[in-house]
């Protein structure tokens, strides 16, 4: 049997993984600036994360949600202090796309509306309606297809006025990332995310703040949404979440409510998930992980801001985007295969920095030089 052959693969083998550092099979060691897509939060192999999960696994691995999992508890109870969110309620699932599913059911259920606003350059995810409110027709197969959801331009506060006006009473809720991830590093604005809580508070839609990739600290606010001073009705999470093991959540606010039956899921929140969660949240609270992600990253931009030919450097936190002119389109190749940098991409050319929070100063001015280096060489 082949695998089925849907990824477009590097020649390399990954065996060994410790901070933001990785080795290949070859013992070829490489920078990680991209975290395995924004996955690799508190860097890898953290002693704590490592000792957590073995411990948990040689007491129970997994039971079923039919049963109190006190790990469960103390994740809320811990989640909602380090989020600022101590009021809201948790779900926990598997995946970013099952969480933005989950999300939008819920807002649905909620208000008995269908309607979604979803905007230009998003991506929700590949499961059934995440997938459909994901601006890229080409992951989107029939069966996905709906007319309930109303791409908008991404930060365009007069068309998203125009249609509330015209079809608010039949929209059940508006999602999106405060930062664009696979769509390029695109920030929302604070006058936007200001402009969909007070339309959704008067339309009674719910504001699904998408923070899949954007959240859990990476911006320099735990939430990306946070830099804006809005609350949201519910937060989407996933991917730095389990520094690697497949864990994701849904916050939700107090007014709503949960039933039994309305939500649910095998594995998620599952006893080695929950000790993964619990291990990245505390390395992230003992190390000032945030506050590092914030300080770091703005030295990264300011310094990339620095460097000739890169276009339009933007971000937060370690959340970073560039676009390159023709004469750089090679260089994120070069980077991997010259420097032995991982990054990542959206197209055209725009290079994607996702690195953990824990990078250190000499991590990114290792990042720098070889950029430098790059650019030089391909100019």
């Amino acid at each position: 049997m082949k695998l089925f052959d849907v990824y477009p693969i590097n020649d390399i083998a990954i065996v060994k993984g410790k901070g933001s550092y990785i080795w290949d099979e070859k013992g070829d060691q490489y920078l990680d600036m991209y975290g395995g897509h924004a996955v690799i939060s508190i860097g890898h192999t953290h002693p704590h994360y490592v000792q957590r999960i073995s411990e948990q696994l040689n007491k129970v691995g997994f039971y079923s949600n039919s049963i109190r999992i006190p790990l469960q508890e103390e994740l809320a109870d811990k989640l909602g202090r380090l989020s600022g969110k101590p009021d809201y309620q948790l779900f926990l699932c598997n995946s970013g796309a099952e969480a933005n599913e989950n999300a939008l059911k819920l807002a649905s259920f909620y208000n008995g509306r269908k309607k979604v606003i979803a905007f230009k350059k998003s991506f929700h995810g590949r499961t059934s309606l995440a997938v459909a409110a994901t601006d890229n027709p080409a992951i989107v197969a029939p069966v996905n297809a709906t007319s309930n959801i109303i791409f908008l331009p991404f930060n365009d506060e007069e068309a998203l006025e125009k249609t509330f006006k015209e079809q608010g009473n039949e929209i059940s809720s508006v999602i999106i990332e405060g930062i664009q991830g696979v769509g390029g590093i695109n920030i929302a604005s604070t006058p936007f995310l200001r402009k969909i809580r007070a339309l959704c508070d008067e339309y009674n839609a719910v504001f699904i703040a998408d923070s899949v990739q954007c959240g859990y600290g990476r911006s320099g606010k735990f939430f990306s949404h946070d830099h804006a001073g809005v609350d949201a009705d519910i937060y989407t999470m996933a991917k730095g979440m389990g520094n690697g093991f497949p864990v994701a959540g849904i916050i939700i606010s107090p007014r709503i409510q949960p039933k039994h039956g309305m939500l649910g899921t095998t594995f998620g929140g599952n006893h080695l998930a929950c000790a993964a969660a619990l291990a990245v949240i505390e390395v992230m609270e003992k190390e000032s992980l945030i506050a590092n992600a914030e300080t770091i990253g703005a030295y990264l931009i300011e310094e990339l801001k620095k460097i000739p030919l890169l276009e339009n450097v933007r971000g937060r936190g370690l959340m970073i985007g560039f676009d390159l002119p023709e004469t750089l389109k090679d260089l994120r190749k070069n980077l991997l295969w010259k420097q032995k940098v991982f990054t990542g991409e959206a197209k055209p050319h725009v290079i994607r920095l996702l690195p953990s929070l824990a990078l250190r100063k000499k991590d990114a001015d290792e990042f720098l030089e070889a950029v430098k280096e790059e650019t030089l060489a391909l100019a």
